[in-house]
């Protein structure tokens, strides 16, 4: 059956978190004198390996660097508020992204966003990438009270999205919330190939480069 309709995860599949959380780092650092009795890039090799892909909140994070390099002048609620206010100013979606997208769009496909996290910080990456406009729905866990695997968060997307499952293809990195749980729905799963995670066998294909995407629609 021809695929009517796209869903998308956030992080690690259209936003360069990888990227874009390095960009982040250095900058807060530059921009906070309190920060320079530190090595930058032990603080930034600290603050990654912490940060687990994401996995871990900042709030948790900060109190370890605090600990670690014995920072003094700023508390971590002052760095959590920075980094959930200006992490956005650092996004950057990976190659092709705006290609892809304006693909799907010029072939009537329907287009979602379904990812896990904070609702407004989550929603303010997303918009930050400035691709909202070729989106119709957007799904982010805390907002709708799920979160993947959960498969009612997706049924709900493809609701939304009016198609059934079988009309449907996810995209994302995560091998369990993304690939699988996606399949568990009856979509059709591609995986964007991340570092952090093994290949799920599972996935009905795989991509490096957002840009390959259309060609395997075409061939479902």
């Amino acid at each position: 059956m021809p695929i009517k309709a796209v869903l998308f995860d956030l992080d690690g599949t259209l936003l360069d978190r990888d990227t874009s959380l390095a960009l982040f780092v250095h900058n807060q650092y530059n921009r906070l004198p309190q920060l320079h009795e530190i090595d930058k890039g032990e603080y930034m090799r600290s603050f990654i390996a912490l940060d687990n892909h994401g996995y871990v909140w900042k709030d948790k994070v900060y109190q370890q660097l605090i600990e670690e390099f014995s920072i003094k002048g700023l508390s971590w609620e002052e760095l959590l508020h920075d980094y959930v206010n200006r992490f956005k100013e650092h996004c950057v979606g990976y190659p092709n992204l705006m290609s892809m997208l304006n693909q799907l769009k010029i072939s009537h496909i329907k287009i979602a966003l379904v990812s896990n996290g904070f609702g407004q910080f989550q929603f303010d990456n997303f918009i930050a990438l400035g691709i909202d406009h070729f989106f119709d729905e957007v799904l982010i866990s805390e907002w709708e009270g799920i979160r993947k695997p959960d498969p009612a968060i997706f049924l709900r997307a493809l609701s939304k999205l009016g198609v059934s499952p079988n009309e449907a293809l996810f995209i994302g990195d995560h091998p369990e919330n993304d690939i699988q749980a996606s399949r568990n729905t009856g979509m059709r799963a591609i995986w964007k190939r991340s570092n952090p995670y093994a290949m799920p066998i599972e996935a009905d294909a795989i991509i490096d480069d957002l840009g390959e995407l259309i060609e395997h629609i075409h061939n479902f």
